[in-house]
């Protein structure tokens, strides 16, 4: 086999992975829409199943989680002495390896040298100060000291560059010029830029000779100075964290960075061009370390990095800026401070949260809030009918799905069921037959291949569906089976009963009326007032505009009427209720009732007093009055539009 016939394989990286499996939006909707039931809006429902996740994803706030764990660790295990801590060591190493060279030597100079190594300053940078101009004996020693030199010029270049100081271990004298010479370099490209000339070509023979010094390959002076700023800051910041004693000293330390103090001068030129590039950078904060592994200046710029990434992607996973997307979130940041499984979940989480708007399922309203689509309604409408069927089903009562007999074809079909009357749709019935029994060769007809077509009465109705909003229905936990009710009778009139007009109007210290998407995303809000003469109002004003149609008016409440609308458009609330606000309300029962509609009331809760009203409702229009639990509202109301549809005879 030749090399070009040989294969490897492993993970995909190169953007959204094309064998994965697509995102379950219906699994994401069902969710959403089980928040938006319990009371939240659409966008808050959609926020938290991000921040919650999915059962094969980790959401927002456990990736938001283990960003602080890990930012935590960062701070609990290191402290900023590593460097000090080296340049001791090799110190004393230095110390007493010319101590044992000294030792045996008779001679008044080498009891000198030994005085003189006895009477070096306590202090670390000043000892290393005061040996710079000694004269070593001993080969090992002058080595340590030596070393201590190349670790001050590697610690300090890598605190600007990252990845530095694995280039120059074993760091020669070309190599110091070299740097120098760089570093020049660099801080006149930096000049000419504050100064806003063209650095292009400039730039481009910057990296042509010194582009091994960058492995972010930047592509311009911009992203140059970026990258730069950002270390930069970083190692100020780290500065910024020590204490005033172990600032002293390592500036007192870097002055012999190589041997060559020229090196600090042009780092300080360096801080200098960036603050001035980039003053927007943190260059005042600081961090507290209190472990007890110590690390050296690279190390440390690279934890202070570390730390503003992770503050950054903090913020990402928030989501509390304006136009927030989680398509920001920088997922290769992620997997540095977590792990690929992080960056995978994040990128789940924006395909999620993008394919849920692309596929048409959440929308902007007119006033820029996010609500559920009609499509989503839809979704949602059929789960809320069918707990209603299962609901009736439960108490005995007639299955909601047929439409009724005899009557108009809808347009659909369904399984035929024991007792159905409605015709055959022979097509599909025969089109069922072949299907089952086309493996076996011969074509039969069996029970299980029958489907009828669906019809709905020849009548039409007009509906006024009113419901109570005010604080009460939040406040006793009526809120949701309120509004999983509107979804069940609106599904099943714009799905069986297609001609039917239906209004839905909600009431508290006013009423009005609004579309299924508004009153779904409704949020309860402290309001005083149950203004059950506005509603009918609206209701009587829907029945007129449909006078050919067939009247119905559904009340659901938990409180008797405490506020009327005036003449000039002002709710007068009071509690007790006044008795213009009785009167006013009997009135317009009474108006609905000269337009032929009676009015069902789905009283919730015991309360005598409203009780008492809705008795006379109902005995002044000829409806009804219905006491349901919350899990039986949806199929009460259902069940009362079915049978109130019909003209009375």
């Amino acid at each position: 086999m030749t090399s070009a016939d040989r294969f490897s394989y492993g993970p995909w990286h190169d953007g959204p992975d094309p064998l994965a499996p697509p995102v379950d939006l219906r699994d994401a909707l069902d969710a959403i829409g089980r928040d938006v039931m319990d009371g939240r809006s659409p966008r808050s429902a959609l926020e938290e199943l991000l921040r919650r996740g999915t059962p094969n994803t980790s959401g927002l706030d456990e990736l938001t989680r283990r960003l602080w764990q890990r930012r935590s660790q960062i701070q609990r295990r290191h402290n900023l002495d590593g460097t000090l801590q080296q340049v001791r060591e090799l110190l004393d190493e230095a110390l007493r390896a010319e101590k044992a060279k000294l030792f045996p030597d008779p001679d008044d100079d080498a009891r000198f040298r030994e005085a003189q190594l006895d009477a070096l300053p306590s202090g670390t940078a000043a000892a290393v100060r005061e040996l710079a101009e000694y004269d070593w004996r001993s080969d090992e020693a002058r080595e340590s000291y030596r070393k201590i030199q190349d670790l001050l010029g590697q610690e300090l270049m890598e605190s600007r560059f990252q990845g530095m100081k694995q280039a120059l271990e074993n760091v020669r004298p070309e190599d110091t010029e070299r740097i120098r010479r760089m570093m020049a370099d660099l801080n006149d490209l930096l000049l000419s830029h504050l100064r806003g000339e063209d650095t292009t070509e400039q730039f481009q023979d910057f990296m042509r000779q010194h582009g091994e010094f960058f492995p972010e390959n930047p592509r311009n002076t911009e992203e140059l100075v970026d990258a730069l700023a950002q270390r930069a800051a970083a190692a100020q910041r780290m500065m910024n964290s020590m204490s005033e004693q172990q600032r002293s000293e390592l500036a007192e330390l870097m002055a012999g960075a190589f041997g060559d103090p020229r090196l600090v001068d042009q780092i300080a030129s360096l801080d200098a061009n960036l603050r001035a590039l980039r003053p927007g950078e943190d260059w005042t904060g600081s961090a507290r370390f209190r472990g007890n592994q110590p690390m050296g200046l690279g190390e440390g710029a690279q934890a202070m990095a570390d730390l503003a990434e992770i503050d950054a992607l903090a913020e990402q996973l928030a989501q509390s800026y304006p136009g927030a997307r989680l398509e920001d979130i920088d997922v290769e940041a992620l997997e540095r401070q977590l792990d690929e499984d992080a960056r995978v979940d994040a990128r789940r989480l924006a395909e999620l949260e993008k394919e849920l708007r692309e596929q048409g399922l959440l929308e902007r309203a007119p006033d820029g809030s996010l609500r559920l689509s009609p499509k989503a309604l839809r979704r949602l409408g059929q789960t809320a009918l069918k707990d209603v069927v299962n609901a009736a089903r439960r108490q005995g009562q007639r299955d909601a799905r047929n439409a009724g007999a005899a009557g108009e074809p809808t347009g659909s079909t369904r399984p035929w069921q024991f007792g159905d009357t409605e015709p055959w749709d022979t097509s599909r019935t025969v089109r069922n037959a072949v299907l089952r029994t086309a493996s076996t060769g011969s074509i039969s007809l069996d029970v299980v291949d029958v489907e009828v077509v669906e019809t709905e009465q020849r009548a039409r109705a007009a509906v006024a569906l009113c419901v109570d909003t005010s604080w009460s229905m939040v406040q006793d936990g009526r809120w949701v089976p309120m509004k999983r009710t509107a979804l069940a009778l609106h599904q099943l009139i714009t799905t069986r009963f297609r001609t039917d007009a239906l209004q839905l109007i909600t009431f508290g210290r006013h009423a009005r009326s609004v579309e299924l998407a508004e009153l779904v995303g409704l949020e309860g809000v402290w309001e005083q007032g149950t203004n059950l003469h506005h509603a009918l109002l609206l209701a009587g004003r829907h029945l007129r505009r449909h006078s050919d149609a067939h009247p119905v008016v559904l009340v659901v409440t938990d409180g008797e009427p405490t506020a009327h609308l005036e003449p000039d458009g002002a709710a007068v609330f009071d509690y007790p209720p006044l008795d213009s606000t009785l009167r006013k309300t009997v009135a317009e029962v009474d108006a609905l009732a000269k337009l032929g509609a009676s009015v069902s009331v789905f009283m919730l809760g015991e309360d005598p007093s409203l009780a008492r009203f809705v008795d006379l409702i109902a005995r002044r229009s000829g409806g009804r009055v219905v006491n349901p639990d919350l899990d039986g509202l949806g199929a009460a109301v259902v069940g009362d539009y079915l049978r109130t549809r019909r003209p009375r005879s």
